[in-house]
């Protein structure tokens, strides 16, 4: 267990700088981070002093190294407005988590009963509609998905609030709690206000469920398959033979064999959803890191994408080590 931890704690610096370093070179395809930002805005001399000054006229390997330095000393740069990416990163952060949270807990609640319940019914009409249900929700591009619930629920019906983490006396209320958090949920809890943490928890519902059925339909498919195979296994034909009902045995035994391949690619699946919470932050203005680094995008502050993107990766490397920890203690043969 040690030597597999520590083999898993050794590749974590690894992964990281392989993602970081891609995110820089890329980002240097478009040209120096000034020039993209500033081209057609500023005369050509301005801009010339402006690299100059900033050391993007040196040697790219130079940049790189400086880059890299910066780096392990917790800098990720500063934005055009000279405001610190660490900063945005505290402050949009826990925005991000938070949905990220959320939907989770939506693909969880969404795919994995209805994993069960497709395999334990295999090949009926059900059975064949959870499939192509799962199909299309992987499929269906999350900003639509995102559209079409806002569309639905929010204009037609008018069930849900249409956009935002909160209503906007709610937010400006929670500003003043101690400790803040600027997860709303947490923050909404500690003012103590019931209504609050009910305006909170309307607002996360829309985006979550945009950004959860897309895992869900994955959780959904993999359920299927390995509590098929799991059903089929010799220890619950065994568990069958003791007189244990198919209740008890799906519930009890083949369920939780099947929970493992979701578990153990679930560093997979939390990059998905950091990746599709900047169009579901961009679709419904919740106001996380994926909502900033869109204005960042449109503002053409490399500088700044670079900086959050590089987090990013940094938070998946962190993410897939703790999952391959919590999935060798679940199952002791990934350990050989």
């Amino acid at each position: 267990m040690a030597r597999y931890l520590g083999v898993r704690l050794l590749l974590m610096p690894v992964t990281a700088w392989i993602l970081v370093t891609v995110v820089f070179f890329l980002m240097r395809v478009v040209g120096d981070p000034i020039s993209a930002a500033m081209g057609g805005r500023l005369p050509p001399d301005q801009i010339e002093a402006r690299k100059e000054a900033a050391g993007y006229n040196r040697p790219i390997l130079s940049q790189y190294w400086e880059y890299l330095s910066r780096l392990l000393r917790g800098d990720f740069g500063r934005s055009q407005d000279n405001r610190a990416i660490s900063e945005v990163v505290t402050t949009y952060g826990a925005a991000t988590v938070e949905l990220v949270f959320w939907s989770l807990i939506v693909a969880f609640a969404i795919g994995v009963p209805l994993g069960r319940y497709a395999a334990t019914h295999r090949d009926s009409a059900a059975d064949a509609g959870l499939r192509l249900f799962a199909v299309l929700a992987y499929a269906a591009p999350v900003f639509f998905v995102g559209l079409l619930l806002k569309l639905i629920f929010a204009v037609k019906l008018g069930w849900l609030p249409v956009a935002g983490r909160a209503s906007t006396n709610v937010e400006l209320a929670l500003q003043h709690v101690s400790p803040k958090t600027n997860i709303m949920l947490v923050d909404a809890i500690l003012y103590g206000d019931t209504g609050y943490l009910l305006d909170v928890l309307e607002h996360a519902i829309l985006p979550a469920v945009a950004l959860g059925a897309l895992t869900a339909g994955i959780f959904l498919r993999l359920v299927r398959v390995n509590l098929i195979q799991t059903l089929h296994s010799d220890f619950v034909e065994a568990a069958r033979a003791r007189g244990l009902s198919t209740r008890v045995v799906t519930g009890r035994h083949a369920v939780r064999n099947a929970l493992i391949p979701i578990i153990t690619v679930m560093g997979m699946y939390i990059a998905m959803l950091l990746g599709g919470a900047v169009l579901t932050e961009t679709t419904f203005e919740w106001k996380g890191l994926g909502y900033q680094l869109a204005q960042y995008l449109q503002a053409r502050d490399f500088v700044a994408v670079q900086g959050i993107v590089a987090f990013i990766a940094l938070v998946i490397a962190v993410m897939s080590f703790l999952i391959d920890a919590i999935v060798a203690l679940i199952d002791p043969r990934v350990r050989f």
